[in-house]
């Protein structure tokens, strides 16, 4: 009883003092941060539209090879939702549909024009519009499936009606971007979007800033959280400031996609164009570039990758929750920088683990150098380092994991698909990246986010 009652006070402070302090972590300090520099990009050859990246969709494709589109016009749609559609991030023509096994399409590939045409949603003032009308505009814009619902971790579904809306502009991933640097220039559009999400929900929009943050914005509720990672992630944001229940829907959104929106209100148009970070060590220069979401890697990384591509692994994302590509793949949905690493296959140890490891990172203090403190920046491989097993009970994730939920234990009944239990253990309220960290220091070397993301699927098309 003491405990049920000490968490939801700490949970009730952390409203009213609008700070949240994470003591469980880890922060990896990777050598490769992006400088607050702006780079130059090449120019992309093509665009596509990538269905995976969008969970809890079935897609329908629309657009035929040959097609003439703008930017904002619809390539595919949900095919369980007509209204959830995806469109062409620049103006050009459909050059493929590609297809995998039982004709799954994989992308949805446009040849850009040398100048971007939009199609034109009309400027609208945010604060003269109904729920209803907003809900409308970002659905025929195409910008909707950049809001996602929390059960489930998937595409927001637009019948439901968010009881929050949730926005963390903490990165504090490896190597992760400045968010403060990336909306310069952009504060207007920001707070438009912020205004427009705070008409789509009955409750409130919380943002997270970091500590210290400079981030003014009205209509919504700030929280200050401080800590090491995973405190960006929106997963801990929710859990400390209001969890979900069965029977409750939150959405979350990436700060630049609420940029994204407010754009589309100011301007009239669906311009996806973001700020998207150059790092890692295996990189030639680091920055910022501004792109748009879809983009081909090799526009972001040509000329910037230091020595041989065949021992490097490209990330679209971050060293944890990314997504491994090459330089012919696009830029993900999603993602917000790009990660170069040694891929490790050039490396042979003698001994491996068996020497002092004086370079070595270790999150477990296998080697002397957690001595020399945390400002030591480390170069580290793609090698997974050990053997599968079974999991064991060491709470090895709990050190990692700063949330309210037994990690070890709703693990196991993801595995074992126990939907009570998952249920009482929080399954409504967490996404794979909330797992990334007990993934990285897990010794049983098991694939967690992908178990986590295996058990929502499967949830979700049991329960509805």
């Amino acid at each position: 009883m003491f405990t049920f009652a000490a968490k939801y006070i700490k949970h009730f402070s952390c409203i009213m003092a609008n700070v949240i302090k994470i003591k469980k972590g880890l922060d990896i300090n990777l050598k490769g941060k992006a400088s607050k520099a702006l780079l130059t990009a090449g120019k992309s050859d093509s665009y596509a539209i990538i269905p995976d990246d969008y969970n809890g969709i079935i897609p329908k494709v629309i657009a035929k090879v040959g097609d003439k589109v703008k930017a904002g016009s619809p390539l595919m749609m949900d095919k369980n939702r007509p209204e959830i559609k995806f469109v062409s991030p620049v103006s050009g023509e459909v050059i493929a549909v590609n297809r995998g096994e039982k004709r799954k399409v994989l992308s949805i590939v446009v040849k850009p024009d040398a100048q971007i045409e939009y199609e034109d949603f009309g400027k609208k003032s945010v604060s003269s519009l109904k729920a209803e009308e907003i809900r409308e505009t970002l659905l025929a814009s195409g910008i909707w499936p950049s809001i996602r619902q929390r059960p489930y971790d998937m595409v927001a579904i637009p019948a439901y009606e968010p009881r929050d809306i949730f926005v963390s502009t903490f990165y504090s991933a490896p190597l992760a971007p400045d968010f403060e640097f990336i909306v310069k220039g952009q504060e207007a559009d920001f707070q438009t979007g912020l205004d427009a999400l705070a008409k789509l929900t009955p409750g409130k929009v919380y943002v997270g800033v970091k500590a210290g943050s400079s981030l003014k914005m009205k209509s919504v509720e700030t929280v200050e959280v401080e800590g090491p990672h995973p405190a960006g992630n929106v997963g801990v944001l929710i859990n400390h400031v209001k969890p979900v229940n069965k029977g409750e829907v939150v959405w979350t959104l990436d700060p630049q996609d609420v940029i994204v929106i407010g754009r589309l209100f100011n301007k009239g148009v669906a311009d996806f164009t973001r700020m998207v970070a150059i790092t890692g060590s295996e990189t030639t220069e680091r920055g910022y570039i501004k792109t748009i979401a879809g983009c081909t890697i090799n526009s972001l990384l040509a000329g910037k990758i230091l020595g041989n591509e065949e021992h490097v692994r490209i990330i679209s994302g971050d060293v944890l929750t990314g997504i491994r590509v090459d330089l012919l793949d696009y830029l993900r949905a999603y993602s917000r920088q790009v990660t170069v690493i040694p891929e490790g296959n050039d490396v042979h140890e003698f001994l491996g683990w068996g020497v002092p490891g004086f370079n070595k990172y270790s999150a477990g203090r296998t080697y002397f150098t957690w001595l020399l403190g945390g400002n030591k920046e480390y170069v580290l491989d793609a090698r997974i380092k050990g053997g599968k097993r079974a999991m064991i009970l060491s709470h090895e994730y709990e050190s990692v994991f700063p949330m309210d939920i037994m990690p070890e234990f709703l693990l196991k009944a993801i595995i074992t698909f126990d939907i009570d239990k998952m249920e009482n253990l929080g399954i409504y309220e967490v996404a794979p990246e909330d797992f990334a960290l007990c993934e990285f220091v897990d010794t049983s070397k098991m694939e967690l986010q992908q178990i986590v993301r295996n058990g929502l699927n499967l949830l979700y098309k049991e329960m509805n």
